[in-house]
């Protein structure tokens, strides 16, 4: 393995095992709820808005690996963005981890997202690292459903 793999792999466990943000959020002004059914991730995720600005995000529940540590590093990047500089993170992030493994892709703009960029590799991983992202697309909408995966 690579010196950047083993890099980015020690990342991922280490956001799995001590997970950043993970909590009910109490004061939370958006909340929405993610199933991924094929592995049986959930999560709930908490959004505290000051206008149209993140100033507050947490998620609690349980997971794989990829899933937890996915939600840690997207609170992490989440606070203190606009609606929609979450939404362009969003849309970055879903084009990192959807893009055919041999294609080339940007990381710069994602910071320590970029870690996640291997599971391209894994089809059925995708589905793990973009739960959170898509329930966080459901509480920027307002949106009441369980954000499923299938």
């Amino acid at each position: 393995m690579s010196d950047l793999s083993d890099l980015y792999q020690e990342v991922i466990l280490d956001h799995n095992r001590r997970p950043r943000n993970f909590g009910a959020l109490v004061d939370a002004t958006r909340t929405a709820k993610g199933h991924n059914p094929l592995c049986g991730d959930r999560l709930t995720l908490y959004v505290k808005l000051d206008g149209d600005r993140i100033s507050s995000v947490s998620f609690e529940g349980s997971g794989c690996a990829i899933s937890k540590a996915s939600a840690s590093l997207m609170t992490d990047a989440l606070k203190g963005k606009t609606l929609g500089e979450a939404e362009k993170l969003f849309d970055q992030f879903h084009g990192l981890v959807t893009a055919p493994a041999s294609a080339s892709v940007e990381t710069d703009s994602l910071g320590k997202l970029a870690v996640l960029s291997g599971v391209r590799e894994y089809p059925m991983r995708v589905k793990c690292a973009s739960l959170a992202w898509h329930t966080l697309k459901a509480a920027m909408q307002a949106e009441h459903d369980v954000v499923s995966t299938e």
